[in-house]
């Protein structure tokens, strides 16, 4: 019935995914969505025998093909169920396809997707959201656990912390160029984390949801920052009705691009639903005709990175403004303390001062 909303929760070992899983089903389900939850491919296969750590190649190679043949086989699957309900469904993944990207070799990867006829970027937009939850062993360690999982290989030691780091940045590396990738991050109540994630949720089937205030400050750069994802942004704003942003955003990093519309809509003071979609380099062109003639181009370099648990993105302006830097603390509660890294100085906390909104920045004097 109608249109199908397909979307990903991913993440770190640890990150409250099964937690969150059992929320969304039990929220959307009392808004009267018939929610269907595909499972974990590659425990799966885990627990069938199959195991990242054997040393045989061949045995290996083909436990990832038939890792990504079945999870291809399952989202289908579910998605045809879901296109026979009467009432409104949604299909929420435990893992997608690109996670399986993170576990093994480009060439491999390669050479699985064409042996499934598919490539990197149809695989990505098979999805309307990808939901990164942070794992637990970055910010919330005293939580971090094996026991939730008989299949999990990191263990609750120091060396188990560090792995489960680097396969959650693996992890965000892969679906990273998706234009709904959000980074459910950690906090001091999990509660908060996943209330993240029903709001994300909402956005997505363009329910009504509460404004929230991302923390945002004015800082300078004074140390080198740490692993991260570089992206440059272009950022257009449309011509709209009262009460309504349209943004048009082109994101390139590493050789790709990215194109994403975005409608923010107020339905009340406190209240707002948001739409967005990704557009062809055709679309995004001619819709570049509709450009705000009372607003310029933003344009400006964003370095994304988490730091103790938190995400955080760095912004720095080129256009139409120079010599400003924007540090995000991204899905943080009010009560909650920023985990600043120590490779920046905050010069001024500018959170809900409206003169640094980007929409106000493209404002043309």
């Amino acid at each position: 019935m109608g249109d199908i909303k397909r979307i990903v929760l991913t993440g770190g070992p640890c990150a409250g995914k099964t937690t969150a899983l059992v929320r969304i089903v039990d929220h959307f389900s009392n808004l009267g969505f018939k929610v269907f939850t595909v499972p974990e491919v590659p425990t799966m296969f885990s627990l069938g025998g199959w195991s990242y750590l054997t040393k045989n190649p061949k045995l290996y190679y083909e436990g990832e093909l038939a890792i990504l043949q079945t999870q291809l086989a399952l989202e289908d699957a579910f998605m045809r169920m879901a296109a026979t309900c009467t009432k409104p469904a949604i299909v929420v993944c435990d893992r997608g396809t690109m996670d399986i990207s993170a576990y093994i070799s480009p060439d491999m990867w390669d050479d699985i997707c064409h042996r499934c006829h598919t490539a990197t970027n149809q695989l990505r937009q098979r999805y309307d959201a990808v939901l990164h939850l942070v794992t637990a062993a970055d910010g919330a360690e005293q939580f971090y656990t094996v026991d939730t999982n008989a299949a999990r290989y990191e263990q609750a030691n120091e060396e188990g912390l560090r792995m489960a780091c680097e396969l959650d940045q693996k992890v965000r590396r892969a679906w990273t160029g998706h234009p709904h990738q959000r980074v459910i991050d950690n906090h001091d109540d999990f509660e908060t984390k996943l209330n993240h994630v029903i709001t994300e949720i909402s956005n997505v089937l363009g329910l009504p949801h509460l404004l929230t205030r991302e923390r945002v400050y004015i800082v300078e750069v004074t140390g080198e920052l740490p692993d991260c994802i570089e992206s440059e942004i272009t950022q257009t704003y449309l011509v709209a009705e009262p009460d309504c942003v349209v943004r048009l955003r082109r994101r390139s990093w590493q050789g790709e691009v990215a194109n994403i519309h975005k409608t923010q809509k107020h339905v009340t003071p406190t209240e707002v639903i948001e739409t967005e979609r990704h557009v062809s380099n055709a679309l995004y062109e001619s819709l570049l005709q509709q450009a705000d003639p009372y607003r310029s181009t933003i344009r400006k370099t964003r370095r994304s990175f988490i730091w103790h648990g938190q995400y955080f993105e760095l912004d720095t302006f080129h256009e139409p403004v120079s010599d400003l830097m924007i540090l995000q603390a991204k899905g943080i509660a009010e009560q909650e303390e920023v985990n600043f890294p120590p490779f920046v100085r905050v010069v001024q906390d500018i959170t809900g001062d409206q003169r640094y909104f980007n929409y106000n920045i493209a404002l043309r004097k």
